[in-house]
């Protein structure tokens, strides 16, 4: 089953084209990593994928939704765990989770509470204020708050960006649990990241999608050592 759906997905600000006739398809329980350098157009085409900002033109359905005729219906079955970390930071980690499922009118909140400081392994921190955890809690926490309304689609935008090795991989070990539950869009700028976690991955290179494919593809396709050289070659023209 297709998740996401887009069909010459394009964005312009005046004479700009940030998103240029992109097309592209996500399968139900994928984890699908959008990948290109600063200004490729990843930022604007999720923010269209989540119905932040309308596209100037082509279509987007996000299960079988029209986007522009349905974006309520949608907002409800996707969330987005930002760049900018998500959280109350004077509430502790307890009462960010709890005001959180309150906001989202979420039916069996202590479950699904419970549910999350499980996954998320929050136990040790749960009476601590939100300001005072390390960047590896706060995105934890961030990325948990996200789960609350048990979306079908999750968005991640940068959720390792400015961690330490060790905090990575944890959050690593977090998003390979999703796996395969829910469909996961991934944007990141390290390749070990996304090579290490995706099922497929497109890359964007002025708003253009100019390759999809697993990592392994993509390294076979330009005859690159790795996945890095491979993004890299991609990204430089290298491929034809």
């Amino acid at each position: 089953m297709i998740s996401i759906k887009t069909n010459n997905l394009t964005k312009k600000y005046k004479e700009k084209t940030v998103v240029n006739k992109l097309n592209l398809e996500v399968n139900k329980g994928e984890l699908f990593s959008l990948l290109g350098t600063n200004g490729a157009g990843k930022t604007t085409t999720i923010k269209m994928l989540t119905t932040l900002i309308l596209p100037t033109d082509g279509e987007i359905t996000i299960q079988d939704k029209d986007i522009k005729k349905q974006r309520m219906q949608i907002k409800e079955i996707i969330n987005i765990s930002p760049q900018e970390t998500a959280i109350a930071p004077n509430l502790t980690v307890q009462e960010n989770l709890e005001f959180m499922a309150g906001v989202y009118q979420i039916k069996d909140k202590k479950e699904k509470i419970r549910e999350l400081i499980k996954l998320f392994k929050l136990e040790e921190v749960l009476k601590q204020k939100a300001k005072t955890l390390s960047g590896g809690w706060q995105r934890k926490l961030s990325i948990a708050i996200s789960l609350i309304n048990n979306p079908e689609i999750l968005f991640l935008d940068e959720p390792t960006l400015g961690l330490d090795v060790i905090a990575r991989r944890e959050l690593w070990n977090v998003i390979e649990e999703l796996k395969g539950k829910i469909t996961i869009i991934l944007t990141t700028h390290y390749m070990e990241e996304a090579e290490s976690l995706s099922d497929r991955v497109g890359v964007m290179v002025k708003g253009k999608l100019i390759t999809i494919g697993t990592p392994k593809e993509l390294i076979d396709k330009v005859d690159a050592k790795n996945f890095e050289e491979a993004f890299v070659k991609i990204v430089t023209g290298g491929e034809e």
